[in-house]
């Protein structure tokens, strides 16, 4: 599935959903917001086909970052690339102690459009709808057999939640508690937790996977939909890297 690039990076990318293709720098917010690196090209190139996945790391444990579920959510998407690059260098130095999944673009159509919706559908309301780019993810996810997801969203002021925060659940995978609060407790983001999966968020990705016994989280970041804003990827990127040092997977010393 994963092939390696044939430039100077090692990066290694694959293709999950072959539906959800779009032009992500079409996304002058996005475009001009990552790094015009050979990289980036790669993973644009990608989408044009649909929603890339990039790995880094070949042992475990095994979690995956994911981002742009919201094509209007820019901040999340921007920070993901920033962190694609940071891993690149990190795994060159072997400083990557398990395995790290990442798609950046959840739905490049969407990214592309600057829109919350896929097809008119919200990708985080139909997880469990068999065929849904969300559904696919999932199935990866199993696939893959992972230890965690944490999913990355931003908010704006008058949405819900409207303020930066880690959403988890208590039943029945209390490690997705476990690890929002080491993510809020190290970012100083809200702490939003629910005491069962899938009561207030039917069809989310984090849900579908708490409730398939593989913790996750989901973290928001606040920020305009639709607008690029530094000091938002930044704060996404964060809660990024402390959700990977909770696994150890990178040092606390690397962020």
């Amino acid at each position: 599935m994963f092939n390696r690039s044939k430039s100077n990076d090692s990066l290694k990318i694959g293709r999950i959903s072959n539906d959800s293709g779009g032009y992500i720098a079409a996304n002058s917010q996005i475009f001009e917001n990552i790094p015009n690196t050979s990289i980036s090209r790669k993973i644009l190139k990608e989408s044009i086909k649909g929603t890339p996945i990039i790995k880094f790391g070949s042992s475990s444990p095994k979690v995956m970052i994911i981002a742009g579920i919201h094509g209007n959510e820019l901040s999340p998407q921007i920070a993901a690339i920033k962190l694609i690059h940071k891993l690149e260098k990190l795994e060159k130095e072997d400083k990557i102690s398990g395995t790290i999944y990442i798609i950046p673009f959840s739905s490049p159509k969407s990214t592309m459009d600057n829109s919350r919706w896929f097809n008119g559908v919200d990708l985080n309301r139909i997880t469990s709808v068999k065929g849904s780019i969300t559904n696919e993810i999932l199935s990866k996810i199993k696939e893959f057999n992972l230890n965690s997801i944490g999913d990355f969203h931003s908010t704006s002021i008058n949405s819900m939640p409207g303020k930066e925060g880690i959403f988890c659940t208590m039943k029945p995978s209390p490690e997705s508690f476990q690890i929002a609060k080491y993510i809020s407790d190290s970012t100083k983001s809200e702490l939003l937790f629910y005491k069962n999966a899938g009561n207030a968020y039917k069809g989310a990705l984090e849900d579908e996977c708490n409730i398939a016994l593989i913790p996750a989280v989901t973290c928001e970041v606040l920020s305009p939909n639709g607008i690029a804003k530094k000091e938002a990827w930044e704060r996404s990127l964060d809660q990024m890297e402390y959700y990977l040092s909770y696994f150890g997977i990178i040092s606390k010393d690397s962020i």
